[in-house]
């Protein structure tokens, strides 16, 4: 009986023991493939070209290629979504939107951040600004202000799509300034940079698309959006410089679908925290003025943990449910 008992419980103890094992043999050898990271955003857009020098530097750690593929759309939660939902084996990665802490507060995407993802990075931010054609009559913020209260609503603003972080900033200071847009939400960054720059909307809020258009002349710079002025655009005075209480920078993070193994989360943390040290990542991002913003998993996890209470105030004073609905 004590033997049949033993070799019972021997057993079930190394029947337990398989799945840790096969993981860890899984993780011993990760990646033995290529692996796919997942861009929310459209191809050339400021955030496509800053993961991709970081996908570059990460698959040199990996021993293996990070290959870019872009699902955009909604905002970023159409490829927010397909990361979600894809298989936790380490072979599916992407950048998070941090506007997924307000869209899924917003009940516009069936994920939860804090129990469908796993964390990896938060790598850097954005530079947003306000920004026209040289030959808008606009020469300062001042003068968009003065003529949006004069013509409520004339004045149109491409953004990278509804409830992101360019159209909810835009808001905010329309708030501030006492002032309506219209707003006309595209796909991605992109896509409202090349609407500007066909004359099919007025006004630009975006991250730093604008800015080699605005060194070359082509676009001027009215205002951004961070605690500072920017190093390379120091002229342009920031929204609170300005008068108006609003700062917007956005982080980008890098994850993984919930479940993702300990071992492979842990060799990801670590290729992503050199990539994010690399110079060809700091060159990426200094080219559009964005900052390095690194944190590890854990740190990263309670940011977006502190993000989704400062949305639910967000999307109350706002009234963002209200402003959705009407677009």
């Amino acid at each position: 009986m004590r033997s049949n008992r033993r070799q019972f419980v021997l057993g079930s103890l190394g029947a337990a023991l398989l799945p840790l094992a096969a993981t860890r043999a899984v993780a011993a050898g990760y990646p033995e493939r290529p692996v796919t990271f997942i861009c929310p955003w459209p191809a050339g857009g400021t955030a496509d070209v800053t993961m991709r020098a970081l996908c570059t530097a990460a698959g040199r750690e990996l021993g293996q290629s990070v290959v870019v593929d872009n699902k955009a759309g909604a905002s970023g939660m159409i490829g927010l979504k397909a990361l979600a939902s894809a298989k936790p084996d380490g072979y599916t990665i992407g950048q998070i939107p941090i506007s997924v802490t307000r869209f899924s507060q917003l009940g516009m995407v069936q994920v939860d951040p804090l129990k469908d993802l796993s964390y990896i990075a938060r790598v850097s931010g954005q530079t947003f600004g306000i920004a026209v054609r040289a030959e808008a009559p606009w020469k300062t913020l001042e003068d968009l202000v003065a003529d949006a209260k004069a013509h409520p609503d004339k004045i149109t603003y491409g953004t990278a799509g509804l409830g992101g972080a360019t159209h909810v900033g835009m808001e905010e200071f329309a708030i501030a300034a006492g002032v309506k847009f219209n707003a006309i939400p595209f796909k991605g960054g992109s896509e409202a940079l090349q609407a500007l720059m066909g004359g099919h909307v007025d006004v630009l809020a975006d991250s730093s698309s604008w800015a080699p258009h605005v060194k070359s002349g082509k676009l001027r710079l009215l205002a951004t959006w961070g605690e500072r002025r920017t190093a390379e655009f120091k002229d342009a005075p920031t929204l609170k410089e300005a008068g108006y209480d609003v700062v917007v920078d956005a982080p980008n993070g890098i994850g993984a679908p919930k479940g993702l193994p300990a071992d492979i989360a842990a060799r990801l943390r670590a290729a992503f925290k050199v990539a994010a040290e690399s110079p060809e990542f700091a060159a990426a991002c200094a080219r559009i003025d964005a900052p390095l913003m690194y944190l590890d998993a854990a740190d990263y996890e309670k940011y977006v943990s502190a993000s989704m209470a400062k949305e639910k105030v967000l999307i109350e004073r706002l009234k963002l449910k209200e402003l959705m609905s009407k677009n």
